[in-house]
């Protein structure tokens, strides 16, 4: 055990990015939408980078190619539509867990530490990659976007599940791999460790203020200790 170590009685993960490599399916919907659409396709380079606030916000990205969106409106209908049938299709046809998450899951299920996914992605796409990805097992809940009324960054997310759990939020550590993950962990007053491998909308996580920066979950499991009472 790391002499470093942190105390925490609930471990929260993100999952794009963090426990999933879901681009290869993201990317696959996103250009499937942009050829209904008459528009030229992206390439997977770009596709990382604009994902991590959600589907409206992806949707919206992929539409005027640039990571900056200037309004809070729903992207068009036809497109979101669109972007929703094909991803019903691809998700979870090539999405792979990242090296270490599978081992880092379980040696945390081993400690007794309740676990839970806080994802921006909407529970009818969430929930049967979980299944078909063979997650849902590890988890004691999953926070969707359409679960609450809002999402990441905004910290209601984490501090709605820290209460489902029983705990406070300066009890929980909360895993991600971007700034929006950052951002809410930091506002929720959890602990933050992030991944470097993940979609930080371009940016490196080095920038990125947080307790640790772990190469993979299962190294993550030596930075914490499990504390009941």
């Amino acid at each position: 055990m790391n002499a470093t170590a942190i105390n925490v009685r609930a471990v929260l993960l993100d999952l794009d990015g963090t426990l999933l490599d879901t681009v290869p399916d993201l990317h696959a919907a996103s250009n499937a939408m942009l050829r209904d659409l008459g528009r030229p396709e992206l390439p997977v380079d770009a596709i990382r980078r604009y994902v991590g606030r959600g589907i409206n916000n992806l949707v919206k990205r992929l539409l005027s190619n640039s990571l900056e969106i200037t309004d809070e409106n729903p992207p068009p209908a036809e497109a979101l539509d669109s972007f929703k049938r094909h991803y019903a299709r691809e998700n979870g046809l090539s999405t792979q867990p990242y090296p270490g998450v599978i081992e880092g899951l379980r040696a945390l299920r081993a400690m007794g530490l309740p676990l839970a996914v806080i994802t921006n992605k909407t529970e009818a796409f969430t929930l049967p990659l979980l299944e078909k990805t063979g997650l849902a097992p590890f988890f004691d809940a999953v926070v969707c976007a359409d679960r609450l009324p809002k999402i990441k960054p905004d910290p209601m997310p984490l501090i709605w599940t820290c209460g489902r759990f029983g705990v406070s939020p300066a009890e929980a550590l909360f895993i991600g791999d971007s700034v929006n993950d950052a951002l809410a962990g930091q506002a929720a007053c959890c602990r933050v460790f992030l991944v470097p491998y993940g979609y930080n909308e371009g940016r490196d996580v080095q920038e990125l203020a947080c307790d640790a920066i772990v190469p993979t979950i299962e190294s993550a499991v030596d930075r914490i200790r499990y504390s009941p009472n």
